[in-house]
């Protein structure tokens, strides 16, 4: 949530944060994730940049909405893609992915 940004985007079910977020007064100047670092349209960039600066792994949350839009039944294929494209050019650039199963953002 705090990185990936694309909050509406490719079939992306809304999370736990995303509604929280939109809550008047729980946040700080009613900030959110909707945009964040951008890093659904910016993975590649963002990739290269590691790779320049030497890292050998890079641990990333997966968006359980961008799955599963519903939280549950219909996969929702754009979501998956993102990550299987992350993947490939993370291992492209000699980088390790660790992924983190759950980090809060629940469908």
């Amino acid at each position: 949530y705090q990185i990936e940004g694309a909050w509406k985007e490719d079939g992306k079910g809304l999370s736990v944060w995303d509604m929280f977020t939109k809550i008047p007064g729980k946040t700080f100047k009613g900030s959110n994730g909707d945009i964040a670092v951008d890093h659904y349209h910016r993975f590649k960039e963002d990739v290269a940049l590691m790779a320049e600066m030497g890292l050998k792994a890079y641990r990333f949350s997966v968006s359980w909405p961008r799955i599963f839009p519903q939280g549950r039944g219909k996969v929702n294929e754009a979501g998956l893609r993102f990550y299987d494209d992350l993947i490939n050019e993370l291992l492209a650039h000699d980088i390790e992915p660790v992924l983190t199963l759950y980090h809060w953002d629940l469908p």
